[in-house]
């Protein structure tokens, strides 16, 4: 079921070596123009933070606990599209191992890295591999969740994607130090192509801004928590009940940020399109059918571009 068969749509560039080369100005080239450049919080103790869902509450013995905690993540998805949660049944043990390694990696030699590139699998292993069960496990949880929410049968958005053919991989990003974090990005604004990313962020440093009421908000990373975010197929699917959210990355000078993102799609020629039971004369289908394969070509063409390519989607 894990796949990944192509490449993320942006190009790989390598600025890790830059940034231990001790450059103090960044390349032309990584200069954004005025109005893209990132926005840092004027107050660090601002409480505008995305929502935190504490999980143990799904399983309660209470049935008002269980109703209150499945209706805090249906507002979030319709309000925000991000969210985080604790108590998620993922071992914080192989959290912290697979984050780890992965630093680990990233502190080799450039050559040694090298003979990596391009190859995910070969240096995936047991403890990858146990990660990504756990969370495309969590992933599940949160679609049946998601569908019944929804109104929809709990296996719907599932059996939506592909049932057990759905495709998920993990990518995991590296942000090195940058000696101008006020010119440039990590990551452009975009909202994923996909159906939902359980993102593993570095806990001491944020570098997460989601687009919220047309303000970029700082999210703050909570030990031992995921950050859900919903993807454009959930969009499509719930006809805009649930939404994806333009978001970005923003660096830092003084420290590197290491971060695991998994993303949990359709199998590539399923067509995605809003659930039946969701359209009624009121609210008709606002989005054309396609498949996935079709939809993130359009991204790998394009590039990130903000909420372009799921609009670009919209009947008309």
């Amino acid at each position: 079921m894990l796949n990944c068969l192509q490449s993320w749509p942006e190009p790989v560039i390598r600025v890790q070596h830059l940034s231990d080369s001790g450059i103090r100005v960044i390349p032309d080239r990584y200069v954004k123009k005025p109005s893209d450049r990132p926005i840092f919080d004027l107050d660090p103790s601002s409480e505008i933070d995305i929502p935190v869902i504490d999980m143990r509450g799904l399983y309660s013995d209470d049935e008002s606990i269980r109703r209150k905690t499945a209706g805090m993540i249906d507002g979030a998805c319709r309000e925000w599209g991000f969210f985080q949660v604790v108590n998620h049944g993922v071992s914080h043990e192989v959290m912290a191992r697979t984050r780890e390694v992965w630093r680990e990696f990233f502190e080799l030699p450039l050559e040694e890295k090298q003979k990596y590139a391009n190859s995910p699998s070969t240096y995936e292993g047991e403890l990858g591999a146990e990660y990504s069960k756990q969370v495309v496990e969590l992933c599940g949880k949160l679609m049946k969740i998601f569908s019944t929410n929804l109104g929809l049968k709990e296996e719907y958005l599932e059996e939506a994607f592909g049932g057990e053919e759905l495709g998920a991989c993990m990518r995991v990003n590296y942000y090195p130090k940058c000696p101008q974090p006020d010119l440039t990005l990590g990551l452009s604004p975009h909202s994923d192509p996909g159906g939902m990313t359980i993102l593993f962020p570095d806990e001491n440093v944020s570098g997460l801004q989601v687009r919220h009421a047309d303000n970029w908000v700082t999210v703050k990373p909570i030990p031992n928590a995921f950050i859900v975010n919903l993807g454009d197929q959930l969009q499509v699917l719930s006809n805009a009940n649930y939404k994806s959210v333009e978001h970005r990355v923003i660096v830092n000078s003084e420290k590197e940020r290491v971060s695991l993102a998994l993303f949990y799609n359709p199998k590539g020629d399923m067509v995605i399109k809003p659930a039946e039971q969701l359209v009624t004369a009121e609210q008709p289908p606002l989005y054309r059918p396609t498949t996935y394969d079709q939809y993130r070509l359009y991204m790998r063409m394009k590039g990130p571009s903000g909420k372009s390519q799921v609009e670009s989607l919209k009947s008309t």
